[in-house]
């Protein structure tokens, strides 16, 4: 199936079609996986939140919207990005509080299954909303490349900005964050 089947199924799902919906599923959860997969396998083997059961967590929070709005494939996977990564700060926030055996979550990094791993996990989560209120371009650009997977290319599509602008304010992003993420607390 194509990816103008995708838009096509996304959009009969937005007009009540539930059986577009039962269509899509086999189709996005395949796709959501490779994305989970490719994110989680930069985690150290036997970690405890693998890409089914945070693609399965995703799914029902997106079909669980009551207005689903989805413009096309690629605003459908910015939006499950954004899920993605709501779904791993709750694992880590719930991790830290001991409600599940849970190892670790990282973007670029590996971390182990200590309180101050899943405190600089949560630390990310938080510099990530900063940046957004300084530049939120800059934000969706790190949420949909490390959350959702997508390339350059389609991330310069739905911002409606050139591939070079994207990784110009990746880079700048990146920085951002780990200058951010290393501030001392209260600094």
């Amino acid at each position: 199936m194509g990816r103008g089947d995708v838009t096509q199924l996304l959009t009969r799902w937005q007009e009540g079609d539930r059986e577009a919906l039962d269509t899509l599923a086999p189709i996005v959860q395949s796709e959501l996986r490779q994305i989970a997969g490719g994110y989680l396998r930069r985690e150290r083997i036997g970690h405890t939140l693998q890409p089914t059961a945070l693609v399965n967590e995703a799914w029902l929070r997106l079909v669980q919207q009551e207005q689903p709005n989805f413009e096309n494939r690629k605003r459908f996977f910015a939006l499950a990005a954004q899920v993605m990564r709501h779904v791993l700060v709750d694992y880590a926030r719930a991790a830290r509080t001991g409600k599940r055996d849970a190892e670790r979550i990282t973007l670029n990094q590996p971390l182990g299954a200590a309180p101050a791993d899943f405190e600089q996990f949560l630390a990310l989560d938080q510099a990530l909303d900063q940046l957004a209120r300084v530049s939120e371009r800059q934000a969706k650009i790190i949420e949909m490349r490390y959350f959702g997977g997508l390339s350059g290319e389609e991330i310069a599509e739905l911002l409606g900005v050139s591939p070079p602008t994207v990784s110009r304010d990746q880079s700048a992003a990146e920085a951002w964050l780990s200058r951010a993420i290393s501030r001392p607390a209260g600094g």
